[in-house]
C-alpha cells in the first residue's frame, strides 16, 4: 500500500472544483470528489500503470471531468499528488511545483 500526500496545492485545487461543479449542480460536486477518490485508489493499486508525463511526474485523467491528478511515486513509495489540474489550463502552472 503507497501512502498518498496531497500537497497544499493540490488539495486547494480538488476542493475549489468541488465547490464549483457543486455550485453548478447540486450534487456534481459530490460526485466530482468521488471520482478523484475513486482514480486516487487506482494511483494506490498500482502508480506505474500511469505515464510520465514530465520529468518524474505521472498523469492521472479522471474518467467523468476533465481534470487530472499530477502526482509523483517517491523512492520510498509515497505518492505525492501535486496537481488536480483542469485540461484547458496551461501545463506550465503545474510543472513549477516541481
Amino acid at each position: 500500500m503507497h501512502p498518498v500526500i496531497f500537497t497544499a496545492a493540490a488539495s486547494t485545487e480538488v476542493t475549489e472544483a468541488q465547490d464549483w461543479y457543486e455550485g453548478e449542480v447540486v450534487g456534481l460536486g459530490r460526485r466530482f470528489r468521488k471520482e478523484v477518490d475513486l482514480l486516487v485508489q487506482r494511483i494506490v493499486t498500482a502508480p506505474r500503470q500511469f505515464p510520465v508525463v514530465y520529468k518524474n511526474v505521472r498523469r492521472a485523467v479522471l474518467r467523468r471531468f476533465p481534470y487530472t491528478l499530477m502526482f509523483v511515486l517517491g523512492e520510498d513509495n509515497t505518492l505525492t499528488v501535486i496537481a488536480c489540474f483542469h485540461g484547458s489550463r496551461n501545463p506550465a502552472r503545474w510543472r513549477e511545483r516541481i
